[in-house]
């Protein structure tokens, strides 16, 4: 069974994490775009730095949900994925309405397993991990374990399992959409259509007599 090298770290510690990580990120993207740190970022991570249009950034954070509200919009966008909030809350007793599926996967995405929320490959390796086939999730580091009278693992993972390709797929697209609003169009805005140059008009032959008119 793999751990993970951060699970020692106290709850606070694990939710500055996400805000360090994310502004180091930006800065070492930042410096090796502008050609002055290249020789320290190992040529496979690149292609994901550049994948983000950090001129961007700054106008898009407003756009950006917290980890604790993202959920919501993913509910927003495909209202038919799993919500799985019927597990029972240890404070009250009553269904956790709150803690859902989507809100479990995106904190074990970022928190548990410290995988930046930008990239389509990254959530794909997180699925990849609720299908079993590729890290294995640990009972005691799952989000909800805490909060929950029963672990929710199983019945996530279990309901990520039901869902086919295409759902799958969408569920990625919206959540990189969701962390990096430059995705959806590229990073680019459209191009404007170029105007159609009138034709020149054709050249008039001077008739005879013509001559004899200007004077």
């Amino acid at each position: 069974m793999q751990r993970e090298p951060w699970n020692f770290l106290s709850p606070w510690m694990k939710r500055l994490f996400y805000p360090v990580a994310l502004a180091s990120v930006t800065f070492l993207a930042a410096l090796s775009l502008s050609g002055s740190l290249n020789f320290f970022i190992p040529s496979w991570m690149l292609p994901r730095l550049q994948a983000v249009d950090f001129n961007l950034m700054p106008a898009a954070q407003a756009q950006i949900p917290s980890v604790g509200d993202a959920w919501k919009q993913v509910y927003q966008k495909l209202p038919d994925f799993p919500k799985e909030n019927q597990y029972l809350s240890k404070e009250t007793g009553q269904p956790s309405l709150n803690n859902t599926l989507a809100s479990r996967m995106i904190r074990y995405h970022i928190y548990v397993k410290g995988r930046p929320p930008f990239f389509r490959l990254d959530w794909k390796l997180t699925l990849a991990d609720y299908l079993g086939v590729n890290e294995f999730i640990e009972d005691a580091s799952y989000p909800g374990r805490d909060a929950l009278q029963s672990n929710p693992v199983d019945g996530d993972r279990a309901a990520v399992q039901k869902l086919n390709r295409a759902q799958r797929d969408a569920l990625v697209q919206v959540l990189v959409e969701l962390f990096n609003p430059g995705a959806a169009t590229g990073g680019k805005a459209p191009a404007s259509p170029k105007p159609t140059p009138s034709p020149s008009p054709a050249p008039v032959n001077p008739g005879r007599g013509s001559a004899d008119l200007l004077k």
